[in-house]
């Protein structure tokens, strides 16, 4: 069994960042199916490397977060134009894994469906164009409605479609009642990331000790809407709450962000840059809370945000301002809490109980611990992709089997 794996953006644990097609090859490379993964880079050249098992094509496409809208647009364009170029050099192929986002490399999979007769899974992490929509960063019509076209027809044509929330399926079983969508949420790596005391050192280096620390970790997007974060950080500066936010991470509101902290004088706010996997433990480890933001969207409430997951990992009381899936888990599980982003006094007010009584800190990161090893560890995860890649395996020989059958 050979798997083409389509990832814009794959990514390592020593690189950081998004790694879950990482495991999701690994697992399945693992399980004895063959993966070759087409990705890129921001190099001038193509590049093949031998991953753990896994063979990663880099082709030179140039993104970063910061890019603007056109020029993300083009690096779409030309890394699904040099996709289809690389799939046909790749012989034996049973089966095609894409991912999205963007909505494009689900358009090279139809493109390799129908050139080289390679059926493909499609994964969704983002609703595409629904997303930009909201976010207004697509705003005309015409537009809008041929990707809807688009988004229609990718799904129509996918073996299987592979959604990462439960709201992101259920929008999917909308559009095509007929389609088969599974559920592989984001995962939890609860073999790297564990609940730990804070290590005194740790905490003399960052400056931290006899803080409450909440560390947000990921991109710094318009979609992240951080602004909510400094307005919680204003709000507790001025309730006088023993507070740090570790904002970790870049992309196109960095400096933004930074202007805000610096023109309102938020002293309890500190920037770090991106940071791999292992470093990024280690602010981990003098965490007490993980914040998790999104804009006030709707369509972003159905996100599965990397962060959340290794939050739970981490067994660190999760903190977010959207409603969604996230916030059912919270309050279901009582691994963290929901406040109104509108009304930073609401973060003061929820995040004050945990100030005071240790015990209650302490069983909600017990709660989320438990959460990311039961529902949402990497184990589980990459069983149910394996689960589905064996069954396609099995139907793809009963077909064979059978036209073998019926020859003369």
């Amino acid at each position: 069994m050979k798997i083409l794996y389509i990832h814009q953006y794959f990514r390592t644990p020593e690189e950081g960042g998004a790694i879950r097609s990482y495991y999701l090859a690994k697992g399945m490379v693992d399980n004895g199916i063959e993966v070759e993964m087409i990705t890129s880079h921001n190099k001038r050249y193509e590049e093949v490397k031998n991953i753990e098992g896994i063979k990663v094509n880099y082709l030179p496409v140039f993104y970063e977060n910061e890019l603007g809208f056109s020029k993300r647009i083009f690096s779409f364009y030309r890394f699904m134009k040099l996709v289809r170029k690389k799939a046909r050099e790749i012989k034996n192929v049973n089966l095609c894994y894409a991912t999205s986002t963007p909505l494009t490399i689900g358009l090279s999979a139809l493109k390799i469906k129908k050139e080289l007769g390679i059926p493909y899974y499609f994964e969704v992490r983002d609703l595409w164009p629904e997303a930009p929509v909201q976010l207004g960063v697509i705003k005309n019509r015409f537009v809008k409605a041929y990707l809807e076209r688009l988004e229609k027809k990718v799904y129509k044509h996918a073996k299987k479609i592979i959604a990462l929330s439960p709201g992101i399926k259920a929008r999917i079983e909308q559009r095509q009642p007929n389609k088969a969508v599974e559920l592989i949420p984001n995962m939890s790596d609860v073999e790297f990331f564990k609940p730990e005391l804070k290590n005194p050192e740790l905490e003399e280096l960052f400056d931290v000790k006899d803080k409450f620390v909440v560390s947000y970790f990921g991109a710094i997007g318009t979609a992240n809407h951080l602004e909510y974060l400094l307005a919680a950080a204003n709000a507790s500066l001025k309730a006088e709450l023993p507070l740090v936010f570790f904002i970790i991470g870049v992309g196109s509101q960095t400096e933004k962000l930074t202007y805000l902290v610096k023109h309102f004088e938020l002293t309890n706010v500190r920037f770090v840059k991106f940071q791999n996997k292992q470093n990024l433990k280690l602010l981990l480890n003098v965490t007490d809370a993980a914040y998790v933001s999104f804009a006030n969207k709707p369509i972003l409430e159905t996100n599965s945000p990397n962060k959340f997951f290794d939050a739970l990992a981490s067994g660190k009381l999760i903190i977010t301002n959207t409603k969604g899936w996230v916030k059912d888990i919270c309050e279901k599980d009582h691994c963290g809490f929901y406040y109104n982003p509108d009304k930073p006094q609401d973060f003061v007010v929820q995040i004050q109980p945990f100030l005071v009584q240790k015990n209650q800190l302490a069983n909600y990161q017990i709660n989320s611990r438990a959460v990311g090893e039961t529902q949402f560890s990497r184990k589980i995860q990459v069983e149910k992709l394996i689960g589905l890649v064996n069954s396609y395996q099995h139907e793809a020989f009963t077909q064979n089997v059978g036209q073998l059958s019926n020859r003369p």
